[in-house]
């Protein structure tokens, strides 16, 4: 048996593992398996299907009008930006749970993770909402995304906030295929900002091309894989341009002592960081209503759900590390 309807109280990651292990040993049946009758997704991830839903969106097409072009597998995202004259954004991505095994061909073959094409992650969307709340911080700039996923945060950011220009970026070649094909769908929207993809690794040494140019650097959940941290924070200190003011903007949870140690190796760096824990009354709002049991967002949990707000500058912050030092504290005592 797969499962042990003995131990009510499973572990989510007990069950993880036990899907995993159904779908790597399924055979061709006649009779379809559904695992949600005996292993509910709720039980299993924390991730809520519309997250803090901060952007309106619906499906617009699940199979698409050209079916050789479209895959089955995918969907598209219609969303309406809260902004007056707003175009509408459209994403295609993956269908919900879609798993195929041939993703993870690809992620040993490139030494990367598949974690953008599983769903859009809740922090992209608060990175996404952030930015439409903060239009001038990107008015003008040059931005770089790293970790895209589909790239709703970059596709807001060139909709949205007048950028001169716009790199959406991930690691792993099939994420930008997907990117690339929603920079296509959104082109007659993007304005005068120039908009590109970008397979971008953390791990070279040098982009020589690109490196020392951005004002602004935005990601969101990229704190994830501890094995990444280094070439992370070595990667946005090489991205930063170093004459005049520039920023990396992320949203991370702190997701255990992850986010920790990945600011460690930002310091290590020579960077420097503020965290910010209330940056948004509405996304606050929303965070305490899921933290009280709302059942919207089962298994919520602040600290792998709520994505606190990183600063990362190549000049020092306006206050001493001892400040922030002593309110990273107070928040991991909470």
């Amino acid at each position: 048996m797969d499962t042990d309807h003995s131990q009510p109280n499973r572990k989510p990651s007990s069950l993880r593992w036990q899907i995993l292990r159904r779908a790597l040993r399924r055979r061709p049946s006649s009779k379809p398996e559904n695992l949600c009758e005996e292993i509910r997704l709720d039980e299993v991830s924390r991730r809520a299907r519309n997250g803090f839903n901060l952007i309106p969106w619906h499906v617009v097409n699940e199979v698409g009008e050209d079916s050789d072009s479209f895959p089955k597998r995918d969907a598209c995202f219609c969303y309406t930006l809260p902004l007056p004259n707003a175009p509408k954004l459209f994403l295609r991505q993956r269908c919900e749970d879609c798993v195929d095994l041939d993703d993870f061909e690809v992620c040993n073959k490139y030494d990367i993770d598949n974690t953008g094409l599983v769903c859009q992650w809740p922090s992209e969307d608060v990175l996404a909402y952030y930015a439409m709340l903060h239009l001038g911080s990107f008015r003008s700039k040059r931005v770089i995304e790293l970790g895209s996923g589909y790239g709703l945060a970059g596709l807001v950011i060139a909709m949205a906030t007048e950028a001169s220009e716009v790199v959406i970026s991930d690691g792993n070649p099939q994420v930008v295929d997907y990117i690339q094909c929603n920079i296509d769908a959104n082109s007659a929207s993007l304005g005068s900002t120039k908009v590109k993809s970008m397979i971008l690794h953390w791990d070279q040494y040098e982009v020589s091309d690109i490196s020392g140019t951005f004002d602004v650097i935005v990601a969101s959940d990229c704190t994830f894989f501890k094995e990444f941290h280094k070439g992370l924070a070595r990667t946005i200190r090489c991205l930063l341009k170093e004459d005049g003011p520039s920023e990396a903007i992320l949203f991370s949870p702190k997701r255990g002592d992850s986010l920790d140690k990945f600011l460690v190796e930002v310091k290590n760096s020579g960077l420097h960081f503020t965290i910010t824990e209330t940056y948004d009354t509405e996304i606050w709002r929303r965070h305490k209503k899921f933290a009280n049991g709302d059942p919207s967002w089962p298994n919520y949990d602040s600290d792998h759900c709520y994505p606190l707000l990183v600063s990362i500058t190549r000049q020092r912050p306006l206050f001493p590390y001892s400040y922030y030092i002593k309110l990273w504290e107070s928040i991991n005592l909470e």
